[in-house]
C-alpha cells in the first residue's frame, strides 16, 4: 500500500479583509452546491469539479505570462507553478473518469459549469488576480475536505476499494498493488499543495513574502516536476 504523504489537514487561512470574505463567501456557496447535488456520490464529484479546478491555473498562467512580456519582466517561477496545477488538476479527472464513468448529463454539466467558470475566472482575475487565488486557495480547501470525506468512505467500507486505474499509477509512480483509497491520498496531497500554493500567491499579492516552508510538499508526478520553491 502506498505510505499516506504527510500533511496539514487543518489548514484554513482566516479572512483578514473584504477581499477574504468575498472569496470565503463565493467559496461556501459553491461547496453548498456541490454537497446538494452529488451528495456522497464522491468519484461523479471529483469529476465535474476537476474539469473546473483545471481552469484557474490556465488562466493564471496565461494571464501572467501575457503580463511579462508585455512588461519584459521575471516570472519569479509563478508562471510553471500556475501550468503545473492545471498539468495535475487535469489528471486527476483523467484518473477519476476510469473510477466513475460521467453520465451524459453529468457531461452536459461540465460543458455549461467550464465555460461559465472559465469566464467568470478569467475576468475576476483582470481586475484583483488577489482575490483570484485567494478562492483557489479556498477551493482547495474544500478539495482536501471532500477527499478526507471520501478516504472514509472507502476505509469504512461505503465505496468499494477498487484497483488503481493505470493511468494514476503511472503518473504517481503508484505501486502495481496501489488501490483506489492510495490514489486519493496522492489526490489529497495534491489539492493540499495547490490550497497552499494559491494562499502563498495571493500573500505576495497583498505584500506578504511567501513561507516557503508553509507549502506542502506534492507527490512525486511522472514527467512533470513539482514547484515547491519559487524564485524569490
Amino acid at each position: 500500500m502506498y505510505s499516506e504523504p504527510t500533511i496539514d489537514l487543518t489548514v484554513h487561512h482566516k479572512p483578514v479583509n473584504l477581499s477574504d470574505r468575498f472569496a470565503l463567501g463565493f467559496t461556501k456557496l459553491l461547496r453548498f452546491c456541490a454537497d446538494t447535488f452529488f451528495a456522497k456520490r464522491y468519484g461523479h464529484r471529483a469529476i465535474v469539479l476537476e474539469t473546473v479546478a483545471a481552469v484557474p491555473g490556465m488562466v493564471g498562467a496565461t494571464l501572467n505570462h501575457l503580463k511579462c512580456l508585455r512588461r519584459m519582466q521575471d516570472d519569479r517561477g509563478w508562471i510553471r507553478t500556475l501550468m503545473e496545477e492545471a498539468e495535475n488538476e487535469r489528471m486527476h479527472l483523467m484518473t477519476f473518469i476510469e473510477v466513475a464513468k460521467p453520465t451524459l448529463f453529468e457531461r452536459l454539466v461540465i460543458v455549461g459549469v467550464q465555460w461559465v467558470f472559465y469566464i467568470a475566472f478569467f475576468l475576476l482575475y483582470v481586475v484583483t488576480p488577489r482575490t483570484a487565488h485567494r478562492i483557489v486557495g479556498y477551493f482547495e480547501e474544500e478539495a482536501v475536505i471532500s477527499y478526507s470525506h471520501y478516504l472514509a468512505e472507502i476505509d469504512e467500507g461505503r465505496s468499494p476499494n477498487v484497483p488503481a486505474p493505470e493511468i494514476a499509477k503511472r503518473y504517481w509512480k503508484l505501486p502495481d498493488t496501489a488501490t483506489l483509497r492510495d490514489v486519493v491520498l496522492v489526490v489529497r496531497a495534491d489539492e493540499a499543495h495547490h490550497r497552499d500554493v494559491n494562499h502563498a500567491f495571493s500573500n505576495e499579492l497583498n505584500g506578504v513574502a511567501i513561507d516557503h516552508q508553509a507549502i506542502a510538499p506534492c507527490p512525486v508526478h511522472d514527467e512533470s516536476v513539482c514547484i515547491q520553491k519559487l524564485a524569490a
